[in-house]
């Protein structure tokens, strides 16, 4: 029996049916096609994989399927590792091509990767590769990354004839047993809904309404929830391009006259792609400084310090408040995000790289560019940035003055005051029966001294920082990393894509 000729789009963190470059280079070369996204074991078993990113992938993937359905198309989606699914589909079909985008991930994606382009190229088979929302792969520096970036997102927008594609429906042997935990096929109101309307309701909502309190808010923990994109999911696991994003937001600029706030975000747009060039170009920073003259310091981690902050029980109110919002929601906005993170560097002079896979878990819009360049941002570890060393207290009064984000999460401080929801530590005997409320029983006493923890980082970063070592690097990650006549080294956004 002979073999017919096929072609594969494969979907992997590009989860839409629209601006999509391989889906429309399969079309343009009109062979039958199979649309593929594969559940991959060593994707899901990944230190930073959660089921709350395998929820949102599946119902991004139940949109598409939606989609589909209406032009008689098919979505094939099974769980199997990449190339043993290739080698039985081979059994059948002579794959010609293979269409998909660039993926910017961690170390695992990145050895996936390797073994599919030395697999493709044994059997003779083209892997056609998509740059990814302006990413370059290979940049040897920065000297026309801006010009570049915006010249793609100035680009027409692909226009996907779905009609058109001629899309096989692979049988149920072929696609075998989808065998995910009820946690994940499973809607959580909780959380972000997965998928590209949703995107574009989150996308429009903000642009149209909730962008007016956009700079107002983005710094506080409980108001940032409404009136920040809450695009970066979307952005994450691309139901939407950072192109639709960046187009939208120029017409809404004309619709609403609104400039202040959409410039912001724009702004913001444009360092999401910045620190993912910055991983692109330097993806050993998943694991290594990346100015080495850091290497002598914070190298043991004490795991009661590193349990206390992952469990929400240092002691410091913002923070487990912070913690414990993350854990249940998946977001958390851009400050929060920083003080997390310095207060484990630096208060608790904990080796970055020790917390950097539960946030990831917990963080729905976990972006592995962006990830791992803002963990060594605040962690000080890049080198070429000012040390910022948050003080919870001051982020908590600033920012949450009267406690109610603090008391939303801490339900065990609801009965203690304003005058010391900042700092529950400093309540008297007189006020202890006032505010009923005992530290050390119903919440924990500061897992550290605050001002003699911050002391110390401060003076240990700050001598390093003038070391030779730390300066050479410096001027060789500067001349890599940016291009000074229009880029500045600055922490605009921390974690969150679009904030």
């Amino acid at each position: 029996m002979l073999k017919s000729e096929i072609n594969i789009v494969w979907f992997k963190k590009d989860l839409r049916l629209q601006d999509h470059a391989p889906l429309q280079a399969a079309i343009e070369q009109g062979l039958p096609t199979i649309l593929l996204y594969s559940f991959e074991p060593c994707i899901m078993q990944d230190a930073t994989t959660s089921n709350r990113h395998l929820r949102f992938i599946f119902q991004s993937l139940k949109t598409m399927h939606n989609d589909l359905v209406k032009y008689n198309q098919h979505l094939n989606i099974v769980q199997d590792e990449v190339i043993p699914f290739l080698e039985k589909l081979q059994e059948v079909y002579i794959i010609k091509s293979i269409f998909s985008h660039q993926e910017i991930g961690n170390q695992t994606t990145f050895i996936r990767d390797k073994h599919v382009k030395k697999f493709t190229a044994l059997k003779g088979i083209k892997w056609i590769e998509f740059n990814t929302n302006g990413i370059i792969r290979g940049l040897q520096n920065r000297s026309n990354f801006s010009e570049h970036w915006l010249t793609t997102m100035h680009a027409t927008i692909f226009f996907v004839d779905l009609a058109k594609l001629k899309s096989i429906a692979l049988n149920e042997q072929q696609i075998g047993h989808l065998e995910l935990d009820e946690s994940i096929t499973t809607s959580n109101k909780i959380f972000q809904p997965g998928g590209a309307i949703a995107a574009q309701q989150y996308l429009h909502s903000f642009l149209h309404e909730r962008k007016n309190n956009y700079s107002k808010h983005i710094s506080k923990p409980l108001e940032s929830r409404k009136s920040c994109s809450r695009i970066s999911p979307y952005l994450t696991y691309g139901n939407v391009s950072i192109k639709q994003v960046y187009q939208a937001s120029l017409q809404a600029k004309k619709d609403t006259g609104d400039k202040k706030n959409i410039n912001f975000f724009i702004t913001r747009l444009h360092w999401h792609c910045h620190f993912i060039q910055k991983f692109e170009s330097e993806c050993s920073i998943e694991y290594k400084n990346l100015n080495r003259g850091f290497n002598p310091i914070r190298n043991e981690v004490n795991e009661n310090f590193l349990q206390a902050w992952k469990n929400a029980q240092t002691g410091f109110p913002l923070i487990d408040a912070c913690m414990r919002c993350l854990t249940a929601t998946g977001y958390l906005n851009f400050r929060m995000r920083s003080m997390l993170v310095s207060f484990l560097t630096h208060h608790l002079w904990q080796p970055w790289q020790a917390g950097t896979h539960h946030l990831a878990k917990l963080f729905l819009d976990y972006e592995p560019g962006i990830h791992y360049s803002q963990f060594q941002m605040q962690a000080g570890t890049m080198g070429v940035n000012t040390i910022r060393i948050y003080n919870p207290v001051k982020q908590s009064q600033d920012h949450d003055p009267n406690g109610i984000f603090i008391k939303q999460w801490l339900p065990e401080l609801t009965n203690v005051s304003t005058a010391f929801i900042h700092k529950p530590w400093e309540i008297t005997p007189f006020d202890i029966s006032k505010n009923q409320f005992q530290l050390g029983n119903h919440y924990p006493k500061p897992i550290v001294p605050l001002e003699e923890a911050a002391r110390y980082a401060r003076e240990n970063l700050w001598a390093l920082k003038k070391m030779k070592t730390v300066k050479e690097n410096n001027k060789q990650i500067l001349q890599k990393h940016t291009n000074r006549k229009t880029e500045k080294e600055k922490p605009l956004q921390l974690f969150a894509n679009e904030e």
